[in-house]
This record gives C-alpha cells, sequence and structure tokens, in this order.
C-alpha cells in the first residue's frame, strides 16, 4: 500500500510540475503584434526632408481676450460664423459704469450751468464804463473763477468720455473679417485677462495655413521654396499638395506634439509655413496634425 502511495505521489508531483511548465510558458508567450489601422503615408520624393505639421487658419488663429476681468452678459456669435471686422462678438456686465455715467453726466450740467453764470455775470461787469462801479481787481477776479468753471467744465466732460470708452471696451469686437472657429463661454460666467483658455478664437478660412516642425538637426537642409506634399492623420492615401508661403527665421523648442511613444519632447524645431486652399475635398480642419514630406 505504501509502495503505491509513493508512486502516486511521485507521478502527480511530476504531473505538476508539467503543467506548472505549461502555464509559465503559456504566460511567458507574447500576443501577436496587430497591424496598425492604417498603413503609414508613402514617401514620394526619392529624398526628402520629414515634418509633423499643425492645420492653423489663414494668418494665424486669432485668441481673443478681454481687456478687464468681468460677467460674461452675452455672446453674440456662435462656432461657423462668419463675422465683419467691427462685429460685436462679447459683452461683459457693464451695469457698474452705466450707473457711474448716470452721475457724471449731471455733474456736467451743473459744471455747464456754473460756468454760463459766471460767463454771463463776467460779461456784464466787463460792460460798465465807470470804473468806480468796480475795481480791477475784481473784475480780474471774476474772469480767474470763469477760468476756473470753464475748467471744472472740461474735467467733468473728460471723466464722461473716460466712462464711455471703459464702456466700450467692455464690448468685445472681432479684429478682422473671420470665422468663429471656438467659443469656450457663455453668459453668467466669468473671464479674466490672460486666462490660458480664450473666450473665442477666430480664423480665416479662406486658406488653412500648414505649420511644419522640422528638427533643427536637419534644419540645415531646408531651402525657401521648398516643394511640399502632407498626409492627414488616418488618410494616408491622399496626398494634399501645400504651397510654400515662408520660412520663420527663429528656432523654438518644440509645442506641438504628435503623441508618438518615441517623440522627443525637448527638440528645438525650425517652423515652415506653407498654405492649401480652402476645398470641401480637403476634410481639413483647424488644429489637425499631418506628416509632410519636404522634397530636397
Amino acid at each position: 500500500m505504501s509502495i503505491l502511495l509513493t508512486r502516486f505521489s511521485f507521478y502527480l508531483s511530476i504531473a505538476g510540475m508539467v503543467f506548472a511548465g505549461f502555464l509559465v510558458l503559456r504566460l511567458s508567450a507574447q500576443d501577436p503584434v496587430p497591424p496598425p489601422p492604417h498603413s503609414p503615408p508613402s514617401n514620394p520624393f526619392a529624398s526628402s526632408v520629414a515634418a509633423a505639421g499643425i492645420v492653423e487658419a489663414q494668418g494665424e488663429n486669432i485668441a481673443l481676450g478681454v481687456p478687464v476681468a468681468g460677467l460674461v452678459t452675452a455672446v453674440h456669435v456662435k462656432v461657423w460664423d462668419k463675422v465683419e471686422s467691427g462685429q460685436p462678438l462679447l459683452q461683459l456686465d457693464d451695469r457698474e459704469l452705466k450707473a457711474s455715467l448716470i452721475g457724471q453726466r449731471a455733474r456736467v450740467l451743473v459744471a455747464e450751468a456754473t460756468e454760463a453764470r459766471l460767463r454771463g455775470m463776467l460779461a456784464r461787469l466787463e460792460k460798465v464804463s465807470d470804473n468806480r462801479a468796480i475795481t480791477r481787481e475784481e473784475l480780474e477776479t471774476r474772469r480767474s473763477d470763469v477760468q476756473v468753471a470753464a475748467a471744472e467744465l472740461a474735467s467733468a466732460r473728460a471723466t464722461v468720455e473716460q466712462t464711455e470708452t471703459l464702456l466700450t471696451r467692455l464690448t468685445v469686437r472681432a479684429p478682422r473679417a473671420a470665422t468663429v472657429l471656438q467659443v469656450n463661454t457663455r453668459p453668467g460666467e466669468f473671464v479674466t485677462p490672460g486666462s490660458t483658455r480664450s473666450p473665442l478664437v477666430l480664423g480665416d478660412l479662406t486658406y488653412f495655413q500648414i505649420r511644419a516642425d522640422i528638427d533643427e538637426q536637419v534644419a540645415p537642409r531646408v531651402r525657401p521654396g521648398m516643394k511640399a506634399v502632407g498626409y492627414l492623420k488616418g488618410d494616408t492615401q491622399k496626398p494634399i499638395s501645400l504651397e510654400f508661403v515662408r520660412v520663420d527665421p527663429f528656432i523654438i523648442p518644440k509645442v506641438s506634439l504628435t503623441g508618438g511613444s518615441i517623440e522627443r519632447v525637448d527638440t528645438r524645431v525650425l517652423q515652415v509655413i506653407y498654405r492649401c486652399p480652402f476645398s470641401p475635398t480637403n476634410t481639413l480642419y483647424v488644429g489637425q496634425q499631418l506628416d509632410l514630406y519636404l522634397e530636397e
């Protein structure tokens, strides 16, 4: 009996070791790498410089700011609206300034009445021909009083103009003709100057501007006027021909990231600007990324 039990334990340990080895091999096996969802773009040139590009509006995007911190009372536009230069876009709370303006205009009326009264008195005194009726010193005092009243009137009117100018600043207007790309605020929200998120973003979509980032290691190979072809992320079968605009003469730290796992974020880049006409066949959107090839 003991011999059978010993043999059973031996065979059982052997089976356990075999199962453990199989389990280790199973767990250590790597799953096959799945194919990429989209084939990478093909380089159309025999010799080229690769770059990562981002789509902008013509003349770059306009991130509007506000002159003062305040409560948003009205937003006059929505995304895709076309606006003209000077068109109201955003209204900040102006009730406090309007209340101050009422008192300031009343003070202008008081100053006008005072100045008119003193000027009338002076005119009557200047018509008196008898020097015994009024002395020269009193006449000069009356003239000084008129000048002081005129200065107070000018000051009151300047205060009104200043307040009206401040009221005008609370209406944010379009700096130029463009299309509304983003609306990041709503009535009732509080906005501040210098915020990292602009309340409104505008852009001219007559042309799309492509800003290509080229690593400074290959920047010496870049020449003005280089022909370029771009491919949208996820659509590598439709090349987009680009027109050269300029080379920015200033190398900057890289800020537009593609999200690649091996991408260096401390790279400095030379920026080359291209443009692409707006077309329904080119499904480009501001902020979209492209893979670019610049022909050497």
